[in-house]
């Protein structure tokens, strides 16, 4: 190992001894023990509000009570808006004396839902005494003294994936207000309205509001959950993400199985062939060139990945799983490849709905994760030229007949948008000031991993002489993410107000 990557594991990853809390943090811990009941009532509030991107309606209402509640805390809110767009709900505040400035990001927009899968209204926070599938039972809200379980659990829609930050860093506010302290550092926050749905105008919004973002000196983003052990976590990068729809033929119209049975093509059959061709079974891509352009992982990289706890037997356990992907390899050691996913398939019904035909087509739709190095459009054309390989003749619409009596084999492609990864330097100063205060706040519990198996638009702060990132979750890692019934453990809330008020006093920011 070299000397830098020795003294960082020396000096930050390496669990050490707990440096003394910081008053921002004392006050932030106090405030929630005395607060417990209040700041669970605000939090439901904030959770009773539909927040789907695409409903312009809500995500306003969204955006403008988020920024009522901050400006009443002492921050310089606004709404930083372009047309058809969601606004990006921004605040400011300011420390006296300072240099040093921290960027916040999070979101405040969530996934859309299928109501009748969910156990109560998606928009109507439910407070359980545990898990559901642990037994847990719906209970009222805790009134104004009452004893508060960090293991009840909030169910609804952004309980954990976002609105979580958003409700814990309100109360930090509040707490800081009442202690009578101020952040160590400036503070910028930034709030997305579109995340779930790719933030297709951050770029924008980054490039036209550059006045407000200038001089920021680390990000910290505040999304995604915990480690799967229910540990504390920093990450220092994120997977990019892409995709496409695979769309194959078989004739004009649906044909009855017995007539035409052995006879006519199967789409179902022909689309299960091509999607076995692009991976084996032990989670190998095989589609061409798909490993090629990872970036290597630095030694300090590779150290923090053999000290990440060995987890993977209690959750193939919890997961019922028998076997993973790319056995022996840990899941640490897996999120730092790319992937191919199947993220849905169809053609025809099953079940009671099934039917005696030959479906018209068969569609299946793939989700790529990248690495660091990984060029979105390139990975997609890798994908195509496999299936290319395959005998297909692609297209992007639908094939007129001419084209359905030219090539034997048709698969229309559909890409999606998508962004490349981003991981940060570990040996950064101000990287390593972050990590120890987090540490304060978490203990030496804290697994740190090189990137995160989800996706965020990192890359638009960290590229072309941008800013270092790191992600901050908070979120229980069985929160049902994206999911019905998607839920927060109010431990996990608690958790996230320690973090927030070790972080707003990182300590000497001159």
């Amino acid at each position: 190992m070299n000397r830098t990557a020795a003294a960082l594991l020396t000096a930050v990853l390496l669990p050490c001894a707990l440096s003394a809390q910081s008053p921002g943090q004392k006050a932030a811990h106090a405030y929630r023990v005395s607060h417990a009941p209040g700041i669970l009532r605000a939090y439901t509030e904030l959770l009773s509000m539909p927040n789907v991107a695409s409903d312009s309606a809500d995500i306003w209402k969204n955006a403008t009570y988020i920024r009522d509640r901050f400006r009443e805390r002492g921050v310089a809110a606004e709404l930083l808006t372009q047309p058809g767009a969601p606004p990006l709900v921004y605040g400011e505040l300011k420390a006296p004396g300072v240099t040093r400035t921290i960027g916040i990001y999070a979101h405040y927009d969530g996934q859309p839902v299928d109501s009748t899968r969910w156990a109560h209204a998606p928009w109507t926070p439910t407070l359980y005494t545990r898990a559901m599938e642990a037994g847990g039972q719906a209970r009222p809200l805790p009134a104004s003294g009452d004893a508060v379980d960090p293991e009840w659990r909030i169910y609804a829609r952004s309980s954990g994936d976002d609105k979580a930050p958003i409700g814990a860093m309100l109360a930090v506010l509040d707490a800081y207000r009442a202690a009578g302290i101020r952040p160590t550092s400036n503070i910028r926050f930034l709030l997305d309205g579109e995340e779930e749905a790719g933030s297709p105008h951050l770029a924008e919004y980054l490039k036209q509001y550059r006045d407000r973002f200038d001089g920021i000196d680390i990000w910290l983003f505040c999304d995604g959950p915990v480690h799967q052990s229910g540990r504390p976590l920093v990450t220092f990068g994120v997977r990019g993400v892409t995709g496409m729809e695979v769309t194959v033929y078989g004739a004009v119209r649906p044909l009855h199985s017995g007539h035409y049975g052995n006879w006519a093509p199967v789409p179902g059959q022909m689309l299960a062939r091509l999607l076995t061709s692009m991976k084996d079974e032990n989670g190998k891509v095989l589609v061409g060139g798909f490993y090629d352009t990872d970036a290597p992982l630095s030694d300090a990289e590779r150290e923090v990945l053999r000290n990440v706890p060995a987890y993977d037997g209690q959750l193939r356990k919890e997961l019922g799983l028998v076997r993973t992907e790319g056995e022996p390899q840990t899941l640490a050691e897996r999120l730092m490849l790319p992937s191919l996913t199947i993220r849905g398939l169809s053609s025809g019904n099953t079940g009671a709905r099934a039917r005696n035909i030959i479906p018209a087509g068969a569609t299946a739709t793939l989700g790529i994760r990248l690495v660091k190095g990984n060029d979105p459009a390139h990975m997609q054309d890798l994908v195509e030229a496999h299936i290319r390989k395959q005998g297909y003749h692609i297209v992007r619409q639908d094939p007129d007949m001419a084209t359905r009596l030219k090539y034997p084999k048709i698969a229309k492609v559909v890409r999606f948008g998508g962004y490349p990864a981003a991981r940060t330097r570990m040996d950064l100063p101000i990287v390593q000031t972050v990590v120890a205060a987090v540490r304060a706040a978490a203990g030496n519990d804290l697994v740190l991993v090189p990137g995160m198996g989800g996706s965020l638009p990192l890359y638009l702060f960290t590229g072309d002489g941008g800013k270092p990132a790191l992600i901050v979750p908070i979120a229980n890692y069985d929160d049902n993410q994206h999911a019905a019934n998607e839920n927060l453990r109010i431990g996990n809330l608690w958790y996230g107000i320690d973090l927030y008020g070790a972080l707003f006093d990182l300590g000497n920011g001159r």
